[in-house]
């Protein structure tokens, strides 16, 4: 596990500032639910964590809504992002932390809300992450999970998490909406609410912004081309590369 989190901060490490540029980071429809969710259900003076953070956009949009927002991440520059940006942007209740899912520095119950935004698909161990997020989880407050929701497609599926995998290394998988409801449900998390949005991801700058060396880029495209024509059909490939996923979140309770 340790091989693979040293690969995963080495992956991202240099990114960081095209991750905090990244339009499909720092926007889109789930952070508007999200805050939607927060705001309804978590009171204005408790505190979050958003585990691996990235760039920080869940995080940004939290920390308005809350007293004290925490961005933990294992990639030292995304945390120095976070902590630039936060600084720029005045939002002084907003703090960092380096660490990872699975092994979080943090008391049993130690905050209202425990979120993570597109990070989920790097776990090694998905339902250990899950579990330490219910731990620091107060009774009766909340976790929020954002991420590539996979197809339910058997074919589809299989196509995109060999595509994610020769763009990014890290890559471990991304799970579909029943995968999610069974993982959660292990972990203890009541899930009150699914939302899904299509997620279009341009080809030139999803690749780049992962640093994809060129000759996997090549058989990343050449994989696309011989693409069968049902998942050319579910994932809505383009003649240049680009296609359309779809994001998913998942709101649930801890009692």
């Amino acid at each position: 596990m340790q091989a693979h989190q040293q690969a995963t901060t080495r992956q991202f490490d240099p990114q960081a500032q095209a991750y905090l540029a990244s339009a499909v980071h720092a926007a889109g429809p789930d952070l508007a639910q999200a805050c939607q969710l927060v705001a309804a259900n978590v009171p204005s003076a408790g505190t979050a964590l958003d585990v691996g953070c990235g760039a920080g956009h869940l995080a940004f949009q939290l920390a308005p809504l809350l007293a004290q927002v925490t961005a933990l991440d294992p990639a030292p520059a995304m945390l120095d992002t976070v902590r630039a940006a936060a600084a720029a942007n005045a939002l002084a209740n907003l703090d960092t932390c380096p660490g990872h899912a699975g092994a979080l520095p943090f008391a049993d119950a130690s905050f209202a809300l425990v979120a993570s935004r597109y990070s989920a698909h790097h776990w090694l161990d998905l339902a250990a992450g899950l579990a330490d997020m219910r731990r620091v989880t107060a009774p009766g407050g909340h976790v929020l999970i954002i991420d590539v929701q996979a197809p339910d497609h058997a074919l589809a599926d299989t196509h995109l998490q060999c595509w994610e995998l020769l763009r990014d290394r890290s890559h471990v998988r991304n799970r579909n909406d029943g995968e999610w409801r069974a993982l959660l449900a292990g972990a203890g998390i009541e899930l009150l609410a699914h939302h899904r949005w299509p997620l279009r991801l341009e080809f030139a700058s999803w690749v780049a912004r992962m640093r994809t060396p060129p000759e996997k880029v090549a058989l990343l495209r050449q994989l696309q081309q011989e693409a069968p024509q049902e998942v050319a059909a579910a994932l809505q490939l383009e003649a240049d590369g680009s296609f359309t996923a779809a994001t998913g979140l998942w709101w649930g309770r801890v009692a």
